[in-house]
């Protein structure tokens, strides 16, 4: 039997660049806290816990003072930049490249609109959308350069309850679906009749083209392991993609939750995760699953 781990699986540069500004902070002895899980993956915010990185919650930030404080990978609104220097807190900017692009274009164009009303060359706002998931830390940080007003359009029917009849912006969280940004914009146009629209793919293609590699990783082989925090988006995402392909698809968040049934006649097991999944998990994954099939093998009851 082989085992294989997928090539094009594991952390996205925003997570690899997050997590080595993390370590080098630990690394020379300093207190770090992480505002949020690093990443959504629990094993890997335990690996960092041991090394000494704290995780604190928006919560906290009121009392915190004093104390260097690490932005992960999704991103901030200006209040929460505004709240750490205010109580002299020293930043750590983590924000992904292309999640920090993403901010600084919606809050250009909300900025500039802004001031078109003001001087009376606009009579209305324009609504600025946002396909992505509610309570999400990135589209939190994208509507955060709104001053709170875009507003998040997670599907389809979410467009049934907004006047799409005035000028519209929209743009995407940039680990959604390249096809369901396509039916969102589709689904505008074929309900609006009167105003402006122009919309942005914001996708992030290292992430985007994950989906079709990983299909088509996951077809070549008789059973996948797929291996993600049960916090992760993304991971929820490429998971469901692994089961249009390939039924013989299980979700593990550790190697606890495989199952030795699972790998029971396959002649290939691939090992695959999300852009938050490090890949010393899927390493340890993939050899609990080569001792499981070694085991039945050899007719051994406990691996």
């Amino acid at each position: 039997m082989k085992v294989e781990i997928d090539s094009n699986s594991g952390f996205c540069f925003g997570v690899v660049t997050a997590i080595e500004k993390a370590e080098a902070e630990l690394a020379r002895g300093e207190r770090l806290q992480c505002l949020g899980d690093i990443v959504h993956n629990a094993s890997e915010v335990e690996r960092l816990r041991l090394r000494g990185l704290g995780t604190i919650t928006h919560e906290d930030l009121a009392d915190l003072r004093g104390s260097t404080v690490l932005l992960r990978a999704h991103g901030e609104p200006p209040s929460t930049y505004r709240l750490l220097e205010q109580n002299r807190n020293r930043v750590i900017d983590a924000t992904c490249p292309v999640v920090l692009r993403l901010q600084q274009r919606i809050k250009q164009a909300y900025d500039s609109a802004l001031a078109e009303k003001e001087r009376g060359e606009r009579a209305q706002m324009p609504l600025i959308l946002i396909y992505g998931k509610k309570g999400h830390a990135e589209v939190n940080g994208l509507v955060g350069q709104t001053d709170g007003t875009a507003i998040v359009v997670q599907d389809e029917a979410a467009l049934d309850s907004l006047d799409l009849d005035r000028d519209i912006l929209l743009y995407s969280q940039t680990t959604k679906s390249i096809d369901g940004f396509r039916r969102i914009v589709e689904a505008i146009m074929a309900r609006k009749s009167r105003g402006t629209f122009e919309y942005f793919d914001t996708i992030c293609r290292q992430v985007a083209t994950r989906s079709e590699k990983i299909k088509g990783f996951a077809a070549s082989h008789d059973t996948i392991l797929f291996v993600s925090g049960a916090k992760s988006s993304n991971g929820k995402v490429l998971l469901e993609e692994c089961r249009k392909v390939n039924p013989r698809t299980f979700a593990v968040t550790d190697t606890s939750d495989i199952q030795a049934e699972w790998l029971a006649g396959a002649e290939n097991i691939g090992i695959c995760g999300a852009t938050s999944t490090p890949a010393w998990l899927m390493e340890e994954v993939a050899e609990k699953a080569r001792r499981i099939a070694e085991a039945g093998i050899n007719g051994e009851s406990n691996v």
